[in-house]
This record gives C-alpha cells, sequence and structure tokens, in this order.
C-alpha cells in the first residue's frame, strides 16, 4: 500500500537517499528544504515545498500543504540538519544556538506540528534523524553530541507518549557515511572541523545504503535504527563493557589535546 511520506532536508544528502527508497517502493514523497524553488537534484514523482525547520510559519504551511493534498500523513521524516563541531572552549555559543535551532528544535517544531493530526489519523511513524553522536559522545563534539542525544531522549518519550494513538517513532543513529553534511560546516574551531570533513567524505558507506538500513528499520518499527557496524559496536560497548568505553573515548581525548594543542 503506498504511504504519504514528508521528508525535511530531502534535496541532498540522506533525505534524497531516502526519498528515492521511498519512491522506488511506490510511495508518495513530498520534500521539504530551503530552496524557494524546486532543485534540479530531485527526482521525478516527488512534491517539493520550500521548508525552513527553524520556521513554525514553514511548518504551518507544510501541514495545510499535506492536509489539502493528501488529507493525512503516514511517515514524517524529520532530517534536516547541519554539522558541528569543536572543542568547548573554542566553539562559539553562536554555534550552539545554530546547531540547537536546527538539529534539534527543527525536530520538535515537526513532531508538535504533526503529531495533532497523527493523532486524528490514530496512525502514523515519526522518523528522527540523529546521529550515532546521541548514543556515543567523543571528545571535540560538544554542541553536535548535545543536540543529538536531545533527538534520541525527544524520540524515546514520544514513542511511549504516542503509543496509545498507534503512532510509532523511530531515530536513525549512523556513523560517518559519504555525504554532503560538512559542507553545513562553519564554526569557529577549524582544527576539529578538518577532522569532521575527513571523516565525512573518507567514510566507506554511503547514502543510499544507509537509507536502504533505514527503511528496513522503519518497516520493523525499530526504535533505535543503528545502520552500520560500527555503530552497533560502539553503543554495545557502552553499554556493556563501560570500562573498555571509557578507555577507548578517554584516549581520543588525549588524542585531540595533542593534535589541536596549538591550533
Amino acid at each position: 500500500m503506498s504511504r504519504r511520506v514528508l521528508i525535511t532536508g530531502g534535496a541532498s544528502g540522506l533525505g534524497l537517499a531516502l526519498a528515492n527508497a521511498f519512491l522506488g517502493r511506490g510511495d508518495q514523497v513530498l520534500i521539504g528544504d530551503l530552496a524557494e524553488t524546486r532543485p534540479d537534484s530531485l527526482p521525478d514523482g516527488a512534491d517539493y515545498i520550500s521548508l525552513d525547520v527553524r520556521s513554525q510559519q514553514d511548518w504551518d504551511a507544510a501541514l495545510a500543504h499535506v492536509r489539502e493534498t493528501w488529507g493525512a500523513l503516514d511517515v514524517l521524516v524529520n532530517n534536516a540538519g547541519v554539522a558541528t563541531g569543536g572543542r568547548i572552549d573554542v566553539e562559539a555559543i553562536s554555534d550552539w544556538e545554530r546547531v540547537l535551532d536546527i538539529n534539534l528544535l527543527g525536530v520538535v517544531r515537526g513532531c508538535q506540528t504533526f503529531t495533532p493530526l497523527l493523532k486524528e489519523q490514530r496512525s502514523g511513524h515519526i522518523v528522527n534523524t540523529a546521529s550515532l553522536a546521541g548514543l556515543v559522545h567523543g571528545p571535540g563534539m560538544s554542541s553536535y553530541n548535545a543536540a543529538k542525544a536531545g533527538v534520541v531522549a525527544l524520540s524515546e518519550t514520544l514513542g511511549f507518549e504516542l503509543a496509545p494513538w498507534d503512532i510509532h517513532v523511530s531515530v536513525i543513529c549512523p556513523a560517518f557515511f559519504r555525504t554532503n553534511l560538512h559542507e553545513s560546516l562553519q564554526g569557529k574551531d577549524i582544527a576539529m572541523e578538518a577532522t569532521a570533513v575527513k571523516l565525512i567524505t573518507k567514510a566507506q558507506m554511503t547514502a543510499d545504503e544507509v537509507a536502504a538500513t533505514v527503511l528496513k528499520g522503519i518497516d520493523g518499527h525499530k526504535r533505535v535504527i543503528l545502520t552500520d557496524r560500527l555503530g552497533r559496536q560502539a553503543y554495545w560497548t557502552k553499554r556493556l563493557v563501560r570500562p573498555a568505553y571509557n578507555h577507548f573515548a578517554t584516549k581520543a581525548g588525549a588524542k585531540l589535546a595533542r593534535k589541536t594543542r596549538d591550533a
């Protein structure tokens, strides 16, 4: 049965890969992104609206569009996000405010806006894109880790809160994969951002591979969708072998200190 799907940040990266995957299944897809007009990168068959996740006005317009066009929504994918990183004494408060407004509050706005519709339907699935950084908190990434951990906490909370209305909630927690996310970096900590660029651009997994795993997780109504072996290893090491996790994270902190001492 064809599903009606709204994806934010769907004009590139994981959002675009998810749009292609849903369309490949015969689903109806509405992509929301920053461009005022439909980007050339979008696949045939996908509808488009301009949607800045920082704007409640844009969210209200998206809800109106969904109600007028489809009358209902089966899957909301809160995927829009930016990359950031930096040491606590280097990264600016303005960088924190930017990443929290987009990566965390952008997801909150989406959930708040569409939950009344999903409750009316007594059905639906909210899918929030976090990161392995929301579960495993390495050094030098405090703002990004905090924002993504907030998305994980929000998703777990809503999973229990909305279950009485048969609304499922999943959170996606991928490790690094090849995407254009690094293009959104614009913070003060240049040394940390250079490391992030290298990790993203040289990652082995592609956005299409991550999207395929995500769709399987959605089908299985998984609350937490881990997309790769590295992520599963890190997550379960933290959960089950905490001394080993602490050892590796402490070593990473020492390595970061050596690398950036003169930066």
